[in-house]
């Protein structure tokens, strides 16, 4: 979650690391995530990225939430479906009223916070005072005795995201879920295709979903065909 353009670190996800990512949209050119200025995040993406972990390929999904301040709404609901909140804040530019609502929704769905330092290599970056507003609305650092991973990167550059993922990683290994069962998760978009009739972009919390199970999301309801 984030005031400023975090969709430059999914470009660095796919560009820098030729990281395997499946988006809601078809993007064939990457660069669109964070090259055009005008474009801003009006709605709740899912992406799903593979982070080595001990020499193996671990799935990781990214919510991406917008900044924009008119969708306050919209990052509350990416705060309760998430197991892990990523609050990217700009080095060049400090915390936000936004930011201040995206950690109260984190808090309010009592799931970890990593904090995130993007745009370090730009000029009049400052992180560390960045640091110092988090610490003085109760985010202290763990470099500064704190409790709360914060890392400094440059998504553009691809500088420290190593670091990023390892960090999300170390955090989500105390995530526990039960893969026995049926599935129960959430509807992050759903949308009619001319080729392929309703698709729903769904993120399984618990249990595990199949071909040809039948899934019910409030009055809906139906078979899925293709995963």
């Amino acid at each position: 979650m984030k005031h400023c353009d975090g969709r430059c670190i999914f470009r660095a996800l796919v560009k820098g690391m030729g990281i395997n990512l499946k988006s809601r949209a078809k993007r064939d050119d990457a660069d669109v995530l964070c090259d055009n200025d005008k474009e801003f995040t009006q709605g709740i993406g899912a992406y799903k990225v593979l982070v080595p972990v001990d020499g193996k390929l671990q799935p990781c999904v990214f919510l991406d939430t917008p900044g924009h301040e008119a969708f306050g709404a919209m990052r509350a609901r990416g705060a309760k479906v998430t197991d892990i909140a990523v609050i990217v804040v700009a080095a060049d530019d400090g915390i936000h009223p936004q930011t201040n609502e995206a950690i109260a929704h984190a808090k309010a769905a009592d799931v970890p916070i990593v904090i995130t330092i993007n745009k370090i290599d730009k000029d009049g970056a400052n992180p560390d005072k960045v640091m110092q507003e988090l610490s003085s609305i109760g985010l202290v650092p763990e470099d500064w005795g704190g409790d709360i991973p914060m890392v400094q990167i440059s998504a553009l550059r691809w500088t420290n995201v190593d670091d990023l993922l390892e960090i999300i990683m170390l955090v989500a290994e105390e995530l526990k879920a039960n893969p026995n069962g049926n599935a129960k998760g959430t509807v992050i978009e759903a949308g009619l295709q001319k080729s392929r009739g309703p698709v729903a972009t769904f993120i399984v919390q618990n249990e595990t979903l199949k071909k040809g199970d039948i899934v019910v999301s409030g009055e809906a309801y139906g078979k899925s065909c293709k995963l």
